[in-house]
């Protein structure tokens, strides 16, 4: 028996403890999930993929309410990693928020070392400004 493909769901509520749990995964630290209704109450869009039942990634877009909007949070679970997976939810990502009109500009900041990610995924690179508060 083959397992389902990855599916892939446009702002359907995810279940919030599973989120913190993919992030807590991922990117290491304490996340139960109870955060993630306020950010996503905020959101223009986010994309999550699933097997089966089981949420493997994530990725979020927030918004300025006008021309930009912002690429944040792009999460997979690291045993789903170097699949497809990230690359998917962002083009998802991207073709969710295209169909905002108003939005002109999808910003995304990264690592170095996920410079080839994003390009692949069509982002140019641009100087920007950082300030940790």
């Amino acid at each position: 028996m083959t397992a389902p493909p990855v599916t892939y769901r446009v702002r359907e509520w995810p279940d919030l403890p599973a989120l913190g749990g993919l992030r807590s995964l991922a990117w290491g630290g304490a996340d139960d999930g109870s955060r993630w209704a306020a950010v996503l109450t905020r959101s223009l869009i986010w994309v999550t993929a699933h097997d089966g039942a089981r949420l493997v990634g994530f990725v979020n877009v927030a918004w300025d309410g006008g021309a930009h909007a912002f690429l944040l949070d792009t999460t997979v679970r690291p045993d789903w990693q170097r699949r497809g997976v990230g690359t998917r939810l962002v083009q998802e990502a991207i073709r969710a928020t295209r169909a905002h009109v108003e939005v002109e500009w999808l910003h995304v900041d990264f690592e170095a070392h996920l410079t080839a990610f994003y390009a692949a995924c069509g982002f140019t690179g641009t100087s920007a400004g950082l300030l940790r508060l």
